[in-house]
């Protein structure tokens, strides 16, 4: 591969890490997801020479803490298999196909669906009951009467003088 294509691996792959999920073509989400599943092996091991190399190939002391602290310990009994690529269908701007890449078992993604599908569950509970609504009397108050502006004279005709 060439340095720019490893880095854009790698940084997807972070982007991954860090975010849960990313956003990109079909055909990087399928370059980057055995990228990913490499890692999360080094992070299932654990071992300060798999830190090493993780750090190697992504470059980022910070998402491969994340990587062997979060994410491996979630997949323990699992051999392989720890992403998933979901197709959303072509861009609009140039038609490439695009794709979610995200973690099988991601717990904050479900966290963040659950609040959304009770509030979504309380929301008829909550259009049922009538709302009373109070008018208050509003109070008049006189508005000045302001002298209409005199006619625009038309052609022909001379401007009155006061």
């Amino acid at each position: 591969m060439s340095a720019h294509r490893d880095a854009l691996v790698a940084n997807l792959a972070i982007g991954l890490i860090t975010n849960g999920r990313v956003l990109t073509t079909l055909a990087k989400a399928k370059v980057v997801a055995p990228y990913a599943e490499k890692l999360v092996t080094l992070g299932k091991k654990g071992g300060l020479h798999q830190r090493r190399l993780a750090i190697a190939k992504i470059r980022s002391i910070d998402a491969v803490a994340t990587l062997f602290k979060d994410i491996a310990p979630r997949y323990t009994g699992r051999n392989g298999g720890y992403t998933r690529i979901t197709k959303l269908g072509p861009r609009q701007s140039d038609s490439s196909l695009m794709a979610v890449l995200e973690w099988v078992e991601s717990t904050p993604a479900s966290a963040e669906k659950a609040p959304v599908a009770e509030a979504k569950a309380a929301a008829p509970a909550a259009a049922a009951e009538p709302i009373e609504v109070k008018a208050e009397p509003v109070a008049e108050t006189p508005v000045a009467e302001t002298p209409a502006p005199a006619p625009a004279p038309t052609e022909g005709e001379q401007p009155k003088q006061s």
